[in-house]
């Protein structure tokens, strides 16, 4: 084995906050010395993010965990670290079915990691960490995150707010990530100017829910207030958000989509299913007519805005007209994109625990509609768009086409259109000739 000294690897599944919390633990690993390793076998340390938001994930985790087994065997003294959603919702019961794991470290923990290394190298025993803040006046409220970054591109992402509160009965968020609490904008605002200064010119904020943003703190500031601040940062050409939660979506922020020249027009607004029973029975705090509402409100301030959703199909419960509710809403909404799920059941939410649970030959023939529909859907909003330009950020060179550069629109979409590499980080004007799925083929113009 050829290395030039400790290595790592982080293995991430699920949302954008893992992938950010995955960043988090690379730069801490990368502090003490540790380098990312080519591939698992020349790591050190083996780090898994995971996530609990569906079953698939879990399995692949558990199964990755079988792979490490034979590796762990073959060199005692690496290091096997379970973090993320699923290491907080199973704590050290993960250690029942795979042993060889060290270090089972909490969403609320990923600061004490290098800690924990270091206990396990002395004493050679494992660790685990699984404190999560569940009330206001806990006193690990926000983690303290790393700003030194290691290597960064054009786009990153900067978590504003930790947790959640919203207990809508299908997900575990609020039981895996704790009570919903804010990074004061001070912090966050000297975030995203070091990321400036370090080339980083379209950011993510992310949160659970970033409409609800600021509550927790003891400054009188929302989650538009803090838009005007990064909104004033010198290098930031993009500020993009997600996830929003309709039941807070102010039209406070549907104006700074509007009027906040970086602030970009796309919001990720998820339904989740389109007939009133069914988001009663899923807790979301909204109708069918005031998420139409809202969305009349966006379209009628913002026009250029591309709207995507997330649905879930197939809830406990769910009849086959109330499945059509549904079509028919994304058929009236007509979202640019969404994110389309058939419901499983997940262990200690309410959801997992009501009757009338549907078979997966139904939920997935459901699905397999939604899915053909919104992506006819996609694909006509995209076709009426040929002809118009859009300003495109070039990221490099296309993965799909080597003969062309690829980048995205400030709605979100993609574009490939021919171009030199070296047009890579700047913003250039390009006119859609070609509609996709997931956005144009385009030309510069």
């Amino acid at each position: 084995m050829n290395k030039s000294g400790p290595a790592f690897t982080v293995l991430t599944w699920g949302c954008q906050m893992n992938e950010d919390d995955s960043e988090q633990i690379s730069n801490l690993l990368m502090r003490m010395g540790y380098q990312p390793a080519g591939n698992e076998e020349d790591a050190d340390i083996i780090m898994l993010n995971t996530c609990s938001v569906r079953s698939k994930p879990e399995q692949k985790v558990r199964s990755k965990l079988g792979e490490l087994r034979a590796l762990k065997e073959l060199n005692p003294d690496i290091i096997i670290g379970v973090c993320g959603c699923m290491a907080q919702k199973e704590g050290k019961a993960l250690r029942r079915r795979a042993p060889h794991i060290d270090l089972i470290v909490g969403t609320a923990n990923i600061e004490h990691i290098p800690e924990m290394i270091t206990g396990v190298l002395r004493d050679r025993h494992p660790l685990a960490l699984l404190d999560l803040p569940r009330a206001v006046n806990d006193q690990a409220i926000v983690p303290n995150r790393l700003l030194e970054r290691g290597q960064i591109g054009l786009k990153s992402f900067v978590s504003i707010m930790y947790g959640c509160d919203n207990f809508c009965s299908y997900c575990v968020v609020p039981y895996v990530r704790g009570k919903e609490r804010s990074r004061p904008p001070a912090e966050i605002t000297k975030e995203v100017r070091i990321l400036a200064e370090r080339g980083v010119r379209d950011i993510t904020l992310l949160g659970q829910n970033v409409n609800s943003y600021g509550k927790t703190l003891d400054e009188n500031r929302d989650f538009t207030d803090l838009l005007a601040l990064i909104n004033e940062i010198d290098g930031i050409d993009r500020i993009r958000f997600t996830t929003s939660h309709p039941k807070d979506l102010s039209d406070k922020l549907i104006h700074a989509i509007a009027e906040m020249p970086k602030v970009c027009e796309h919001l990720h607004l998820p339904i989740q299913a389109g007939d009133d029973e069914i988001l009663r029975a899923m807790r979301r705090g909204y109708t069918v007519d005031d998420y139409r509402g809202l969305v009349s409100s966006l379209r009628e301030t913002a026009p250029n805005v591309a709207l995507t959703t997330d649905f879930l199909i197939g809830f406990p419960g769910e009849t086959d007209e109330q499945f059509e509710n549904t079509l028919r809403f994304a058929e009236e909404i007509r979202f640019d994109s969404a994110f389309m799920f058939a419901f499983n059941p997940i262990r200690d939410t309410a959801a997992a625990a009501l009757p009338d649970q549907l078979q997966p030959k139904v939920k997935n023939q459901r699905l397999r509609r939604l899915i053909e529909a919104q992506n006819r859907i996609s694909v006509e909003i995209n076709e009426s768009h040929i002809g118009e330009l859009f300003e495109v950020l070039v990221e490099g060179i296309s993965p799909k086409d080597p003969s062309k550069v690829t980048g995205l629109t400030r709605q979100n979409k993609t574009v490939n259109f021919p171009g030199p590499a070296s047009l890579a980080g700047t913003l250039v004007e390009i006119r859609a000739v070609k509609a996709h799925l997931w956005g144009f083929t385009g030309e510069i113009v």
